[in-house]
């Protein structure tokens, strides 16, 4: 990581279901990418810069509320020259659902309507999640969690759009990732994968990025990055994880799982306390110890702010 910038991703061990990421980014970028469940985000200094499937940058400050739903693809920059920090969940889909079951009258999978919202109460909110996590209150934690879900999804939430039937092109691209997920330690070309499902190369192409939003080496990187995260939750070894889902080697796995995820995998590793993780270690790129800086908002004498390096970058 460039100097300045800090990354923790981790999970607390009474909120199943929600990883939690507080970073600092100046120079790093986020590859295209996915996630399984939701993006729910506050910056809390500087800009990022989310690029969005419709080709649209939206520049997320502090203030909003950046949602983003289930296999969005996105990637992740700098908008300002200081960077950016901020405090980011991610819900899975059956806690969002458990949510909306209770507390609203959505239909479907819920979803958000919205990218960026303006709703300092909300990023407020996703902070004090961070806040309770981090002292270790699993009941304070859980209860503004589920609050701040609910907010939302009043807010600006809405019913995913059903899928439809397969069109031809769409059925191939659906499997053209079955057979990357079935090969992913070996998978074919592109001309072999079009041949093998009676199709042609730029027809598959131009058919799996509509589907998916990437095109398939860019998707199978991420899937490939979603194993092994599987793998080192089961305590597996960064180098045995970047084999098995063919990566060539340790250094691949590192920049490419840095690039998705936003932190190395040992440092993630470390971050979920899985078995076989070397102890964490207080450096610039796994940043274990609190930070405290002065927050007029909402600092007090017991907890003061957290989440902003003593540097807070200035928004322009």
């Amino acid at each position: 990581m460039a100097t300045g910038e800090w990354a923790r991703f981790w999970q607390h061990e009474e909120l199943p279901g929600v990883d939690l990421l507080q970073a600092r980014y100046v120079r790093h970028t986020f590859a295209r990418h996915s996630h399984e469940g939701y993006v729910v985000a506050a910056v809390s200094g500087g800009v990022e810069d989310l690029l969005m499937p419709d080709g649209s940058t939206v520049h997320c400050a502090p203030g909003n509320v950046i949602l983003i739903n289930p296999e969005v693809p996105h990637s992740a920059r700098a908008g300002v020259p200081e960077g950016w920090a901020y405090s980011t969940l991610y819900p899975s889909v059956e806690v969002v659902a458990r949510i909306a079951e209770e507390t609203t009258g959505l239909r479907g999978t819920p979803g958000f309507a919205e990218v960026d919202v303006p709703d300092a109460e909300g990023a407020h909110l996703i902070r004090e999640v961070h806040r309770a996590a981090e002292e270790g209150n699993a009941l304070a934690a859980d209860t503004v969690l589920k609050v701040l879900v609910a907010r939302m999804l009043r807010r600006h939430g809405s019913a995913l759009p059903a899928r439809g039937r397969l069109a031809a092109g769409t059925r191939n691209a659906v499997r053209a990732r079955a057979v990357l997920e079935e090969r992913m330690a070996e998978p074919p070309t592109l001309e072999a994968l079009a041949v093998e499902l009676g199709t042609s190369p730029f027809a598959l192409l131009r058919a799996f990025k509509q589907q998916y939003g990437m095109p398939p080496h860019s998707w199978l990187t991420n899937a490939r990055v979603r194993r092994a995260r599987e793998l080192l939750d089961a305590g597996t070894a960064p180098a045995e994880a970047a084999a098995a889902v063919g990566f060539t080697d340790q250094p691949h796995l590192n920049r490419h799982f840095s690039r998705i995820v936003g932190v190395p995998p040992g440092a993630y590793q470390r971050g979920r306390g899985r078995p076989g993780a070397a102890p964490a270690r207080k450096n610039v790129q796994d940043r274990s110890e609190t930070l405290h800086v002065p927050s007029d908002a909402w600092q007090n004498n017991r907890h003061p702010h957290l989440y902003v390096p003593k540097e807070q970058p200035r928004t322009r």
